[in-house]
């Protein structure tokens, strides 16, 4: 067990079941505890149960939840900016197939043929 304040960097493996079971319910902290209980007991991720999923770096204790709490900070953050980006690029995809310059698409004056006067 780590002292307390300490952190240690999350292994892929972790990463990737905390990644599991957000896409499966995108809820903040605490709720996605519990969702990632349930995963660890059914075996959902890769057949990995609470014990498989301690050897990963994922635990469930009271004095493990900190860590775990910072691995799905993190990896909610990069979710969103990731769908923040995907919306993003989908949107100007649009708007370059229907021809309109993303320009004229974000509204700037100078793309709707308005001078200064």
């Amino acid at each position: 067990m780590l002292p307390a304040g300490t952190s240690c960097p999350a292994t892929p493996e972790a990463e990737a079941f905390v990644r599991f079971c957000h896409q499966r319910r995108r809820v903040g902290w605490p709720e996605l505890y519990d969702e990632m209980c349930l995963v660890a007991t059914r075996g959902l991720f890769r057949g990995m149960n609470h014990d498989a999923l301690r050897e990963i770096g994922v635990g469930f204790s009271l004095f493990e939840t900190p860590r775990l709490a910072e691995i799905v900070r993190r990896v909610a953050t990069e979710e969103q900016a990731a769908r923040r980006a995907a919306r993003a690029a989908a949107l100007d995809a649009t708007r370059m197939a229907d021809g309109a310059p993303l320009a004229e698409a974000s509204g700037m004056p100078e793309a709707l043929g308005a001078t200064a006067a």
